[in-house]
């Protein structure tokens, strides 16, 4: 007895099918790796009500421009070339508490969703725009109606 496996003919790599990753697959890695990244702030997180603490991602995703590696012996690492499935260019807008390092945790923001879009999803973050939509500072939640100055 054969197995299917054995009956069918082999497919060269470059004539087989490809795996393709969704925007909103992106979008909610981003948002996912975002929130993480942002719960680690305790002096900014304690700030923001509950719900305004959910980025807002917005996404374009590009397929992975093909690569001719032919003739090119020993150029790069070919399995680094495989992983790559696509590009994507992100907006991510996010919720801060006041005061904080907002700089520090844009940039957080920013290096860990490069780091696992490209790790889980095999994308490659071409752009990445972290915004600040609001800031909720201590004074604002105060239950007197006393004006800061």
């Amino acid at each position: 007895m054969t197995r299917a496996a054995d009956r069918r003919p082999a497919v060269p790599r470059g004539e087989r099918g490809a795996t393709t990753v969704a925007d909103q697959v992106a979008a909610k890695i981003a948002s996912q790796v975002a929130r993480e990244a942002l719960s680690r702030f305790t002096e900014s997180a304690g700030h923001v009500p509950p719900g305004g603490r959910t980025p807002r991602v917005t996404t374009s995703v590009r397929r992975a421009p093909e690569r001719n590696d032919k003739g090119r012996e020993g150029e790069g690492d070919p399995a680094e070339s495989r992983l790559l499935l696509g590009e994507v260019r992100m907006r991510i807008a996010v919720e801060l508490g006041y005061p904080s390092d907002i700089g520090a945790q844009c940039a957080a923001v920013r290096r860990e969703v490069t780091e696992r879009l490209r790790a889980w999803a095999g994308m490659d973050v071409s752009d990445l725009a972290v915004s600040v939509e609001r800031l909720h500072s201590v004074h604002s939640r105060r239950t007197d109606q006393e004006r800061v100055k």
